[in-house]
């Protein structure tokens, strides 16, 4: 089995996740016999979030490469990013690293394309709902994407950023974004929807949801453990 590398800290609460799910699920593949070697180098998520909320997307691809390269110093042979929004700068890591990272956005795309979605909206922070790294590989794959108009992506983001990175996660926020997902539903016909920040896991799931849920985590860590197994 290869070794996995997660950067990790962007934010804590989806690090816990991945880590938790990548052993529980193997041990369960593996009926009880193996659990993986995981290697976790933790960002300063002030530090990242702050170059992502000033443009300064140089920094934070030399941030972030320089982690990805000490997880392969380590020995991690399946690395990936624990956070969407890092995803941002995910071609100049790759260019800088050299690295074949596992990406949220392809995998997710994949997912998508496998299930015969046409159109599907889009969750995240205000950076993946209004940029195109999350969007590039559904585009290219002929899916529509479709985001909440501004003032209900600007709520989105609030509330990922003040509470759902905090590991807070309230009814009264389910409820609006169970209503911003209905919106999208009625007056864009969206088949699915893209939980595309990693902390939205802990708000909303297939249970709760007016559409299918495709979860990025969920998503993400199949496929790690996938490349992981392989």
């Amino acid at each position: 089995m290869k070794k996995i590398g997660l950067v990790g800290g962007t934010g804590p609460e989806s690090t816990l996740m991945y880590y938790k799910e990548l052993n529980s699920r193997i041990d369960k593949l593996t009926g009880g016999k193996a659990m993986p070697d995981i290697v976790i180098d933790s960002v300063d998520f002030r530090r990242a979030w702050g170059y992502v909320e000033t443009s300064d997307y140089g920094q934070l691809a030399g941030y972030l490469a320089e982690k990805a390269e000490n997880l392969k110093k380590s020995g991690a042979e399946v690395i990936g990013l624990t956070a969407v929004t890092m995803h941002v700068v995910i071609d100049d890591i790759i260019s800088r690293t050299g690295l074949d990272l596992i990406t949220i956005p392809k995998a997710v795309s994949s997912e998508a394309l496998s299930r015969g979605y046409k159109k599907i909206g889009l969750l995240g922070t205000i950076f993946t709902m209004e940029k195109d790294y999350m969007k590039k590989d559904f585009i290219d794959s002929g899916i529509d994407v479709i985001v909440p108009g501004k003032e209900d992506r600007e709520l989105v983001a609030k509330r990922i950023l003040e509470e759902l990175e905090l590991g807070i996660v309230k009814e009264s926020t389910l409820s609006e974004f169970q209503g911003i997902i209905k919106k999208m539903k009625d007056e864009s016909g969206i088949e699915a929807v893209v939980l595309g920040c990693t902390e939205l896991p802990l708000l909303l799931n297939n249970g709760n949801c007016p559409v299918p849920c495709l979860d990025s985590v969920e998503i993400h860590i199949n496929e790690l453990i996938k490349c992981a197994m392989g």
